[in-house]
């Protein structure tokens, strides 16, 4: 049996972000927010969370402004081993419904963050790279979920965007910077035409 050294390492870069993540929704959502689920791959993550109505397209830019100011804030990741009520002094969140033992881990990031939580995880958060937000939505009365990638797969989702708005440019005749202008009064000329 051997490990993945590369999977592992995008497994725990991915992992580490939904901490910052489920951080960064309580703080601009409210103490409300509560992690209903979530998956971590080397390819991206997944975080369902509760909260009681869409989140509007500024709002999910500041949040995936303020993980990334948290990754390359190059926080310290560290893990304790300690009893269920220390980690309960200590401020660590856990999920409601779960049966933990008498003795948990505490996964720490510096002071940003700190969850009971028993997965793999990276040493510092700028090793994460970036954080892109693909998608949001609701899943369930109360619960949505937030779709991203980070690192190389962040970067390589960036480049696809960045290859369809050239390759529009082009097709528009027009320059990245008046494309959606273009898009508009088209968007206005086929209005009118109705």
């Amino acid at each position: 049996c051997q490990v993945n050294a590369d999977r592992r390492k995008n497994t725990a870069k991915n992992h580490t972000c939904t901490h910052l993540l489920h951080r960064v929704l309580k703080d601009i959502l409210g103490d409300h927010v509560n992690q209903a689920g979530s998956y971590v791959s080397q390819d991206r993550l997944r975080f369902d969370y509760t909260h009681f109505e869409a989140v509007d397209r500024e709002t999910l830019k500041e949040i995936e402004r303020r993980v990334n100011e948290a990754i390359l804030a190059d926080y310290k990741v560290s893990t304790d081993v300690m009893n269920i009520e220390e980690a309960k002094k200590s401020g660590a969140t856990a999920l409601f419904d779960e049966k933990y033992d008498e003795t948990v881990r505490v996964v720490s990031v510096d002071d940003f963050s700190r969850e009971l939580c028993g997965g793999t995880h990276i040493d510092e958060t700028a090793k994460i790279g970036m954080f892109k937000i693909i998608s949001e939505g609701s899943i369930a009365s109360g619960v949505r979920r937030i779709e991203a990638v980070t690192g190389r797969a962040a970067i390589n989702y960036l480049r696809e965007i960045s290859g369809i708005t050239e390759e529009l440019s082009a097709a528009m005749k027009v320059s990245r910077d008046e494309l959606l202008d273009k898009v508009n009064s088209l968007k206005k000329e086929v209005k009118d035409k109705d």
